[in-house]
Formats: C-alpha cells, structure tokens, sequence
C-alpha cells in the first residue's frame, strides 16, 4: 500500500466548525457590531451619537476601554479619526479585524493600553477633540485619577462622553446589588453614580458639565435579564427585539419614571484658561 492509499484508508479527523465572530459585520456593516454581546449597547450608542454628529472635519476620538470596538468603528463610520484603546490583545484583534472588513482601517486604530495607566502616554495628552469612556469608571478604584487622565487627553475646547452605572438604577439580576468587588478584577467596585457624584468629578478634573443624562430603561433591562438567564439561548431569543427599547423605552420612562440603569455625562474642557 502506497502512503497516499494509507492516508486514504486512515479515518482523518473531521474539520471542527467554527463561527465565524465577525458574520454579522461581514453582512452588515459596522452597524451590527453593536448588537453583539451586551444588549444595553445600542443604548449607549444612542447617547453617544445624539452628542457626536456626523462630520467632515475628521475629528480625532478616543474610545477608552474599546472592548471589541464597537463604538470606535461607528465613529469611524461616521467621519471621525479614532483610537480605541484596550488592554485585551484579544479584544483588540477582533476590532482590527472588522476596522478590515468595513474597510475603516484608515480611519481606526486598536493600539494596546491600560485605562489605569494614561498619564503614562504623551502621545495621547492634549490630542482629541472628544473622548468616550462608555461604563468604565465603574471598574476602577482610583476613578478620580481616571476621571483627570481623561480630560489631559482632550484638547482645550474638547468633550468628554461618558456612561456609568446609575446610583439608583433597579437591579437587572440579584448580582447587580453587590456584593462589589474591593480588587480590580473586572466587576464592578460601586454600584454606580448619581449626578452630584460626576459633577464632583468633572469639576475636579478641570471640565465643565454640559447635560447629564440617562439610558437603558425597563425594556433594555428586560431583555438583559432574559439573556442573563438563558445564556445564548437568550441572546437568540432577544437578537430579533433589539430594537424595542429605542422605541418604547423613552415613553415607558415618561409615563412610568422607570429608572434607567445608565446615567450619561457630556462634559466640556475649556477653551480659555480663567486666570
């Protein structure tokens, strides 16, 4: 028997199937980045657009703390020059990949970073017109010091976009009432924030708050907790209603003062030194 017959005639390993992470952006566009994973996402979104219009001007952005760069490819999308900043080499490569597949490599870069550690970086001080930092702060101990690091990134004259948890929001599932963590482990080391608290923060850092907002309301709370319960039979059953808590969740707020689980800040750097 010949080795070409042998192999023939040797069993050979099935290939294993493997689904492709980037299918629905490969589809869709960089859209569909934001409906994977964390179902209050598009909510966010939803904040960071309404303050961050489309533009020509190619405005430069910082995302901080990209995760897979949803939020930076959209920005991308929408004319900004973007670095998105992650420290999970993973996270990282799966941004890169869609900035490909989107064909915004131009426009987005993924380079590796600690949100802990920005003071660090003179490349990124005084350099941004707007930095987004979307449910971060939560996950820090030193949040103050995030807080100033993420304002010596802007330009006089620049805005901060951010979200966190809301102070008082209704727990999602039992977890979400603590106990939090005491170490930087990933969860969260508070329950969230009240407006006084980002004020407090902002005017420490040497930024002015423009609007303090909310999002994320009972729908998008609901549909969470379906996914949190079911695993990825929940986030099959939820994909196709993703849409419903930007329709029915500001009137649901209105009519019902639902807390929303986010609280958002738009908070400007002055242009002009008051002394």
């Amino acid at each position: 028997m010949t080795d070409r017959e042998a192999l023939r005639s040797t069993p050979q390993p099935r290939p294993r199937f493997r689904l492709d992470r980037s299918l629905l952006v490969r589809l869709f566009g960089p859209r569909a980045a934001l409906v994977h994973g964390d179902m209050m996402m598009l909510d966010r979104w939803g904040f960071v657009k309404s303050v961050m219009p489309r533009t020509g001007n190619g405005e430069a952005a910082f995302d901080v703390g990209c995760g897979t760069g949803a939020f930076s490819l959209n920005l991308a999308e929408r004319g900004y020059d973007v670095v998105g900043l992650s420290w999970d080499r993973r996270n990282q490569a799966v941004a890169e990949e869609r900035a490909a597949i989107c064909g915004l490599s131009g426009n987005v870069s993924f380079p590796i970073g600690d949100a802990r550690e920005l003071d660090r970086h003179e490349q990124y001080k005084n350099r941004f017109e707007y930095v987004v930092s979307l449910e971060n702060i939560e996950h820090l101990i030193d949040d103050r010091k995030l807080m100033r690091d993420l304002a010596a990134c802007l330009k006089p004259g620049g805005w901060l976009v951010l979200s966190t948890p809301n102070q008082t929001y209704h727990a999602v599932t039992p977890s979400d009432n603590g106990p939090f963590s005491k170490f930087e482990d990933g969860w969260h080391l508070r329950r969230g924030y009240s407006e006084q608290m980002l004020r407090e923060l902002a005017e420490l850092s040497g930024l002015r708050v423009e609007v303090i907002g909310y999002c994320s309301g009972w729908f998008a709370q609901k549909l969470t907790w379906i996914v949190r319960q079911w695993g990825k039979a929940g986030y099959a059953v939820t994909f196709p209603l993703r849409v419903l808590p930007l329709l029915f969740d500001p009137l649901i707020s209105r009519i019902f003062r639902y807390r929303a689980f986010s609280i958002t800040m738009l908070a400007y750097k002055p242009r002009f030194d008051a002394s």
